[in-house]
């Protein structure tokens, strides 16, 4: 009698339904299994710790040696004498911070005196300098804020024409004074109609002005005026002629010539 066939016989195997099904827990190696990536990032933390233990290393290193001294600074010296001073006729500080009257021009031979008063004995303050304009008060605010330091005048009468200079100082610690100044007269002086106006020569910013139109006034004979305005340094020229004739081009700038040559 045949004998069943075993394998028919075995009962079934069990169903593995609603068992959950088991994950890969081995390798095809039988070694134990990692994450993806792990080796590359083990192996850049190792470079990352050799790069730094190797600078430690560095810097233990260098801190260990002595210092190695510095080239020593050298300065090349000045040879030979130092220049001598400016004599006190070529400098023109010293000149400008003395008695600023001497710098102004003597009253030709046979010129008469001013016919009105010309400063207390030569010198104008800020408000004797201010008054001459139309509004004084306006005038004194504007040159106290430009620095006003002081002023020197002389001023006489010759061959009918009445001659005005005065040099006007500024100290100059905030603002450049004395441009501002020659910028607002020349302004003015251009902006009256029929006027001439030349270069004055050597100066380089100095210009004088000839108005060929008579100021008129009744009870008064017409006036014609001359005015020639320039700067050096720190000081002012400021010149002014009048006459019943019209003024020569010759007569203010030759005034303006010599007198920017004493500054």
């Amino acid at each position: 009698m045949e004998q069943p066939d075993k394998a028919n016989d075995a009962p079934d195997a069990p169903s593995s339904a609603g068992e959950p099904e088991a994950g890969p827990s081995a390798d095809a190696s039988g070694g134990h299994g990692r994450r993806p990536g792990r080796t590359a990032a083990l192996i850049g933390t190792a470079l990352v710790l050799g790069l730094f233990a190797g600078t430690c290393a560095g810097y233990l290193v260098q801190a260990g040696r002595e210092p190695t001294p510095l080239p020593p600074l050298v300065l090349p010296q000045a040879t030979g004498k130092a220049p001598a001073p400016l004599p006190a006729a070529q400098d023109r500080r010293v000149r400008t911070d003395g008695d600023l009257r001497a710098l102004l021009l003597e009253k030709p031979p046979g010129a008469g005196k001013a016919d009105r008063p010309m400063g207390d004995d030569g010198w104008r303050d800020l408000a004797d300098y201010a008054g001459d304009y139309d509004r004084p008060e306006l005038a004194f605010g504007r040159y106290a804020m430009d620095e006003f330091r002081r002023a020197a005048v002389t001023g006489w009468v010759d061959d009918g024409y009445r001659v005005e200079i005065q040099l006007v100082q500024f100290r100059q610690e905030k603002a450049l004074g004395a441009d501002l100044n020659v910028d607002h007269l020349q302004g003015g002086a251009e902006a009256e109609r029929d006027t001439d106006s030349w270069a004055v020569p050597g100066t380089g910013n100095g210009r004088a002005y000839v108005h060929n139109r008579a100021e008129t006034e009744s009870g008064y004979e017409p006036l014609y005026s001359a005015e020639a305005y320039g700067w050096r340094g720190d000081v002012v020229m400021e010149i002014r002629v009048y006459g019943s004739e019209r003024v020569g081009r010759k007569t203010i700038l030759d005034l303006a010539e010599r007198q920017m040559e004493r500054l």
